[in-house]
């Protein structure tokens, strides 16, 4: 008989590197956690799917990093200034700060219903944010960083943009008449002469170029996009809108007859939540800004111009995301295509739809939402594929006992010990994997790697067919309990990387296994510890209660 013991515990070797990083040199020692941010939301409509799914990239990457053991903290909230809000506003028949109250309410609701695990809801009404910007602007003006000019360029109202000529482009509208629209997103800009205070951009290109050097835009092809925008020299940006023209805002500190930018007002929601100006909060960083392709611009040209003027570190990483469509289409409220995330969680539950929008997402390239591909993709990940696994191994008919079988080292057969030694080498590697990825922004491949080897337990679970071992000799019904055993580790170990993604669904497999709290972490929680001869926890334990299945399966039409 084989003794199987070359196998490798999983647990801190794949996760190393994954503490807390320092306060940056120059700005002291103090330890802090890692600031994860999501863009805070325009509140000028109700969240659609784009909203959810910024929210979610952001809430898997902090579960992620909770699970691995380093300290994070989670932040989103509402934009609720501008002129885009004031109109909306009034068209509705509300007050500005009533408006904003009851759509950012819808936002926290949303966030909530899909288990954002956010540490910090921000509005930029609030007077800890009021303080904040206003501290921000007077050092900008200490430094020599502000000073009043006048600017004479397009505008875009919908993005809230200042554009330079070669941003916009001609086009007509719905009537054929000649107008004016962004390049980047095709919405109409209008002519504007303001005498209005002016940030001096212009300056910092070489730094916002020494920033880039550490390439901390991601993924790669969006770091290149922001490279061909500082190829060229930065115009100075204006800072300051007249306040006879945009009332809902927060004033210049120095000069109440000016509102302060909207986007310059709003990106120090970042600093706000890491309590800025507070001296006993400082310094401020380390901070990964999560954010869509269309506010890539403010947040690699602006946002770390505004902070390197400040005195104040960049952010360490961007993480740009790409948009959905609906059928290929754009999603509009014209056409009728918007995708209602509340409808989604309806027919697909929270976990359903979390799981699509994270496994068929993808970064760097626009994704399509379709219910076809919705219902196909949850019948054969988490109905089928993971769903089959953990009713398999935990039928009365396979474990009349209900509990964790013992694993024998001498029980394997030559017949089992290639495809048992590829089998547990793959699944030595997959947190590792699941680590890069997640490193790298990319939770679709890391859900992707998960479901591979599910696929492979599940091929192992079947070519080993346990239910016909335990009907043979002794020999038989000892592999058999070792192939029960394997396969409720390797379950263990899935349902512990899918927390983040999918928390319910790995709550209910790690609950039906009898998992204990402590062992569901990966910082420090070792795998197939009896493959190696030694002792594990599990072995004789009694698996928890019956949950029933998984994921029902959806019908496709």
């Amino acid at each position: 008989m084989w003794r199987y013991c070359t196998w490798l515990p999983i647990g801190r070797r794949a996760l190393r590197g994954s503490m807390p990083h320092m306060a940056r040199a120059g700005y002291g020692e103090v330890r802090r956690p890692h600031l994860l941010t999501t863009p805070i939301f325009y509140v000028n409509a109700a969240p659609h799917l784009g909203h959810v799914y910024s929210a979610l990239l952001a809430d898997v990457q902090h579960r992620y990093s909770a699970l691995t053991g380093r300290d994070t903290r989670l932040s989103t909230g509402t934009d609720e200034h501008g002129i885009k809000v004031q109109q909306t506003a009034t068209a509705s028949g509300h007050d500005p700060s009533s408006f904003c109250t009851a759509i950012s309410q819808q936002f926290r609701v949303m966030f909530d219903t899909m288990a954002i695990s956010y540490t910090d809801f921000v509005r930029t009404t609030e007077n800890r944010h009021l303080q904040a910007v206003c501290h921000f602007w007077k050092t900008l003006e200490e430094k020599g960083y502000i000073y009043k000019g006048i600017y004479k360029g397009w505008y875009c109202t919908s993005d809230e943009a200042f554009l330079s000529e070669d941003q916009t482009v001609e086009s007509r509208d719905a009537e054929g008449k000649k107008i004016r629209i962004s390049i980047e997103s095709g919405h109409q800009v209008h002519w504007m002469s303001e005498k209005n205070y002016m940030f001096r951009l212009s300056k910092l290109r070489p730094k916002l170029l020494d920033w880039l050097q550490t390439e901390p835009v991601h993924p790669a092809p969006f770091l290149r996009i922001v490279r061909q925008w500082l190829e060229e020299e930065l115009p100075d940006l204006s800072v300051s809108r007249p306040r006879n023209r945009v009332t809902w805002g927060i004033p210049v500190p120095s000069d109440s007859s000016h509102t302060i930018y909207v986007w310059l007002d709003a990106l120090i929601n970042y600093i706000t939540v890491a309590g800025y100006p507070d001296q006993n909060m400082a310094p401020w960083g380390p901070s990964s800004h999560l954010l869509g392709k269309d506010i890539l611009r403010f947040h690699a040209i602006y946002w770390p111009a505004f902070l390197i003027a400040a005195g104040l570190p960049p952010p360490e990483k961007l993480l740009v995301h790409s948009h959905w469509t609906c059928n290929g289409v754009k999603m509009s409220k014209s056409l009728q295509n918007v995708i209602d995330p509340k409808e989604c969680i309806k027919q697909y539950t929270r976990d359903g739809l979390r799981y699509f929008l994270l496994r068929h997402g993808s970064p760097e390239r626009d994704c399509d939402f379709t219910h076809y591909t919705v219902r196909k993709l949850l019948n054969s990940e988490l109905a089928d594929a993971l769903g089959g696994l953990l009713n398999r191994c935990t039928a009365h008919t396979i474990n009349p006992g209900q509990c964790w079988p013992y694993y024998e080292c001498t029980s394997v057969p030559q017949s089992a010990q290639i495809e048992l030694q590829r089998l547990l080498r793959a699944i030595a590697e997959l947190p590792g994997v699941v680590h890069q990825y997640m490193s790298r922004f990319q939770a679709n491949k890391a859900l992707e790697a998960i479901d591979v080897s599910v696929r492979c337990s599940n091929a192992f679970f079947q070519s080993q067919a346990p239910w016909k071992l335990f009907k043979g000799e002794e020999k038989d019904h000892a592999w058999g309990q070792s192939v029960l055993y394997i396969t409720l580790e390797s379950l263990r170990l899935y349902a512990t990387l899918l927390q983040p993604a999918v928390p319910d669904i790995a709550k209910t497999i790690l609950d039906r296994l009898g998992v204990p709290n402590v062992y569901r972490t990966l910082k420090g929680n070792n795998f197939f510890a009896a493959t190696l001869g030694e002792k594990c926890y599990f072995q004789g334990q009694t698996l928890g209660s019956e949950c029933g299945l998984l994921y029902p399966r959806l019908g496709v039409e």
